[in-house]
């Protein structure tokens, strides 16, 4: 997919990244992508969507979270089933009435969180702040690169 085609896609926050190991169930895979930026991240997705792909270890991808679906943190967290946190620095933080769009310099790219005024509020965040993005692996769509 060109990068034009990858920017019709409403999801912007888009991660380059190789598969470096698929592990399947009966219906679902989980699969461990390591980011152009070197963090490495679990998507959980169908088998079908494995098969349809085509991925396999080596395979070039993009990770796709919707903004909606990153949640932000101070430090990272322990003792939580998110598995994916990755550490970034705040470089914008846009506020409307009751919602907020926070956007991240990450190792390897950048990423955004619609996240509430209030979470903006109560975390302290402003330009500068270094922060986690937690992202649920089932919360990761992959598309090939």
């Amino acid at each position: 997919m060109s990068q034009n085609q990858s920017q019709i896609l409403s999801i912007r926050n888009q991660l380059p990244g190789t598969v470096t190991a698929i592990a399947s169930g009966e219906v679902m895979a989980t699969v461990k992508v390591r980011l152009d930026g070197g963090q490495e991240i679990t998507a959980a997705i169908t088998l079908d969507a494995v098969k349809d792909l085509g991925i396999a270890a080596g395979s070039a991808v993009r990770a796709l979270v919707k903004s909606t679906e990153v949640a932000l943190a101070t430090g990272t967290v322990d003792g939580l089933s998110i598995r994916n946190q990755i550490p970034g620095t705040v470089t914008e933080v846009a506020t409307g009435g009751a919602m907020a769009g926070v956007k991240l310099d990450v190792r390897g790219g950048s990423l955004t969180a619609a996240i509430t005024k209030d979470a903006v509020a109560d975390l302290g965040l402003s330009v500068g702040a270094s922060v986690v993005a937690l992202i649920k692996s089932t919360e990761i769509s992959l598309a090939t690169a």
